[in-house]
This record gives structure tokens, C-alpha cells and sequence, in this order.
């Protein structure tokens, strides 16, 4: 009978860790790994093809209560569901809020940001399939805001905000 209580015990603390870990990764805030090219210098200084530094690879803290109300600002850092394909995940910068007008890289088109949208870019343009590819993204895709590197131990630090020179034009 001991065994058995000690299992539903164990069992039971572990349901409850478990529940409560999802709900905090859920509503308050998650680990999310940075890959590929798109934010050099920002995230991945250091990266190369190697296995080696692939398990290297930045990682941040995103906080999700920026979700409650949309509360983003030009130079966030944001993690979002990629407009055409659910599954994918990508790390960008704001740039552009609803009612910014963008002018949009190697055009000579300006345009103004639909309500309920903002425009997204990554620190590096010539790896980054953004906003410049597929045009504003719905704020409903954005699954929080990217805050402090945690990984790896010697790049632990809060995030900067920061604007490219060129973007938004103000009327």
C-alpha cells in the first residue's frame, strides 16, 4: 500500500508542476531558441554551420503580457506565427506601427499600415524574409515581445531597442 500512495503522490506533484508550467509558459512568458541569420548581429554573432555552434544558439525570454492590449512600440523585438505558414515561427523587429507610413526598401512606394497590423524586419536584409517579402503581418500573429537573452551563459542580457536610419516616414 506505501508503494502505491507514494506513486499517486509523485504523481500528483507532478501533474500539478506540470500544469502550472504550461500555464506560465501560456499567459506570462516562454523560452523561445533564435535560428538562422535574419537578426545578426543581434542574435547568433557567432554563427556558423557547424553542429557545434547550432547547440549555441541564442536564446530569449518572451514576455506575453504585451498581449493583452497589442502594447508594442517602433524597435521591439517580437516573436510571431508566419503569415503564410502557421507552423513557422519568426524573430523580428518592429518598425512600423497601424497608421505608420513605410517606405518600402528598393521601391519608391510609401504605404500606410493597416489598422490592427504593424511591419516587421530583421536587423540583417539580405537574410530576412520579413515584411519586405510578404507586406504587413496582423498583430494576432505576434506571440509575445523577446525582452533578455538567456542563452548562452555569456550573452545573458536585456534587449535593445533600436531603429534602422531608414523606415518609417512621418507626415
Amino acid at each position: 500500500m506505501g508503494t502505491i500512495s507514494s506513486l499517486w503522490a509523485y504523481t500528483r506533484k507532478s501533474l500539478t508542476a506540470g500544469l502550472i508550467a504550461f500555464t506560465v509558459s501560456d499567459r506570462f512568458a516562454c523560452i523561445s531558441p533564435v535560428r538562422g541569420l535574419s537578426m545578426h548581429p543581434t542574435f547568433n554573432p557567432h554563427t556558423t554551420s557547424s553542429l557545434l555552434e547550432s547547440l549555441m544558439d541564442d536564446h530569449v525570454l518572451v514576455e506575453k503580457f504585451c498581449l493583452e492590449k497589442y502594447k508594442f512600440s517602433r524597435g521591439d523585438i517580437v516573436v510571431f506565427r508566419s503569415p503564410s505558414n502557421y507552423k513557422e515561427k519568426h524573430i523580428k523587429r518592429i518598425i512600423g506601427l497601424p497608421g505608420d507610413w513605410i517606405k518600402v526598401p528598393h521601391q519608391q512606394d510609401t504605404l500606410k499600415i493597416p489598422e490592427g497590423h504593424c511591419w516587421v524586419e530583421g536587423d540583417n536584409a539580405t537574410s530576412s524574409f520579413d515584411s519586405r517579402s510578404f507586406g504587413p503581418i496582423p498583430l494576432g500573429l505576434i506571440q509575445g515581445r523577446a525582452t533578455h537573452i538567456v542563452w548562452p551563459p555569456q550573452r545573458v542580457g536585456k534587449l535593445e531597442k533600436r531603429m534602422p536610419q531608414e523606415g518609417v516616414v512621418q507626415y
